[in-house]
């Protein structure tokens, strides 16, 4: 609704804008270097889409980290049942071992045993020889009869054989050793294999959980690194909602002033600019009162008189404030764009 004033009235409008002008530019509000609420709501917009984009990051890095944790579990099982597999494989080897052990020393008697054993046996077949005729003579000198003299040949054969027995049984007993010797080196060595594949199974399960538990880490401090980024985000859009909402304020507070002759229905800052505060008669387009009414508009707002400036003050306040309707119909006056940054 702003219009050129007649030239009656140009001096006194002159000032009336400027001075608004004049104090609106120097209001804390833009000056010294602090945002504007435009700047201060774009700062907001750009900070919500971060805060969004980390929480959803942060969240994607936690559902990994839980998976990752799942499968981990799963690797600590399975290297905790192979780890058991091998505890009971070297537990068998060991005790395979001891009994190797235990018939290697056993072979090794009897074979001490088999020699001496063959040693005596051919020093008596030795002696046997050498005295056999001596021995007969005096097996018939000194057998008193004939059962006797068969008794004792009978005992020197019983003798003999019993002697070949103990030969033959300890060379049955080391055959016996070697045998169970043979059978446990041969146990031994598959359960060395066996052990030494449990071993490399335990060492290769041990590597992957290495490795997923430093990418679960890796994880961990990305989700950490997100979630701080987070709260600074978050902690500087508050920051700048306050600053928004102290300026809004402050802007509020200094629009809604009352001005000389006031109070006003709409922001102070637009009725200077508009008529100084000053119930004019219509300019060259028509526009009068203090709010400056076009005529048709006045009409249409329901005034009770041809032109604004003829109705009273509480009139105009009222037409007024339903007009601005809580700043909806703010740009109904066209000082509203020079005297704000909207």
């Amino acid at each position: 609704m702003f219009r050129l004033p007649p030239p009656r009235l140009a001096a006194t409008l002159a000032a009336a804008v400027l001075a608004p002008l004049t104090l609106w530019a120097a209001s804390p509000l833009v000056a010294g270097g602090e945002p504007t609420a435009e700047q201060l709501q774009s700062q907001i917009s750009g900070q919500k889409a971060r805060e969004q984009s980390l929480a959803s990051a942060a969240e994607r890095l936690a559902r990994l980290e839980q998976a990752l944790s799942a499968d981990i579990a799963v690797l600590e099982r399975r290297l905790g049942e192979v780890r058991d597999d091998l505890a009971r494989g070297e537990a068998q080897l060991a005790g395979t071992q001891a009994d190797l052990r235990t018939e290697r020393a056993r072979v090794q008697r009897l074979r001490r045993k088999l020699a001496l054993s063959r040693t005596l046996l051919a020093r008596r077949l030795r002696e046997q020889y050498t005295a056999s005729n001596a021995d007969l003579v005096s097996l018939l000198l000194s057998a008193r009869s004939l059962s006797d003299l068969l008794e004792q040949g009978e005992f020197l054969r019983r003798l003999q054989r019993n002697d070949e027995r103990i030969v033959g049984n300890v060379r049955d007993a080391r055959a016996e050793a070697q045998d169970a010797a043979r059978r446990l080196a041969s146990l031994e060595k598959r359960q060395r294999d066996a052990v030494i594949a449990v071993q490399r199974r335990e060492a290769a399960l041990s590597r992957m959980n290495a490795i997923l538990q430093a990418r679960r880490q890796s994880l961990a401090s990305a989700r950490a690194a997100r979630e701080a980024a987070l709260r600074n985000t978050r902690a500087g859009r508050q920051e700048a909602e306050r600053q928004l909402n102290r300026l809004l304020a402050e802007r509020a507070r200094a629009a809604m002033s009352v001005g000389p002759g006031g109070p006003w229905a709409i922001p102070w800052p637009i009725v200077q600019c508009e008529s100084g505060g000053q119930n004019l008669p219509p300019n060259w387009a028509g526009a009068s009162g203090y709010y400056q009414f076009m005529p048709a508009t006045w009409k249409l707002m329901g005034g009770s008189t041809p032109h604004a400036y003829q109705a009273s003050k509480a009139e105009q306040d009222r037409l007024a404030a339903k007009l601005w309707a809580g700043g909806a119909g703010a740009r109904n006056w066209d000082c509203f764009a020079l005297v704000s940054d909207q």
